[in-house]
C-alpha cells in the first residue's frame, strides 16, 4: 500500500509541475518579445497557422512560455466546418503539432 501511495504521489508532483510551467504570455512582454526579435510576429504565426488550412479562420490563439520555449496555439475552423488545434514554435515558425480538434 505504501508503495502505491508513494507512486500516486510521484504522478500527481510530476503532472502537477508540467502545468506550472506552462503560462499564458501576457500582452506587454509579447510586444516586448516581438521587438526584441526573439519570437515572430503574431500576424506571421497566425499566417503559418492558416497555411496549413487554407481558407480556415482563427477562432482562438495564445502564447505561452513552455519550459522556456515560446509556443503559440491556435485554434482553427476549416471551410468543412472541421476544427484544428495547431502549435508552432514562435521563435522559428515552426509547425509542432497540427491535429484535428475532437
Amino acid at each position: 500500500m505504501k508503495t502505491l501511495t508513494a507512486l500516486f504521489t510521484a504522478a500527481a508532483l510530476t503532472f502537477g509541475s508540467a502545468a506550472a510551467f506552462a503560462k499564458d504570455v501576457q500582452p506587454d512582454e509579447v510586444v516586448k518579445l516581438v521587438g526584441n526579435k526573439t519570437i515572430k510576429s503574431l500576424e506571421e504565426l497566425k499566417a503559418a497557422a492558416v497555411a496549413k488550412h487554407p481558407g480556415a479562420t482563427v477562432t482562438d490563439s495564445e502564447l505561452e512560455n513552455e519550459y522556456g520555449r515560446y509556443i503559440y496555439k491556435v485554434d482553427l475552423r476549416d471551410t468543412s466546418n472541421v476544427e484544428w488545434d495547431v502549435a508552432l514554435d514562435a521563435k522559428t515558425g515552426e509547425v509542432l503539432k497540427d491535429e484535428k480538434d475532437n
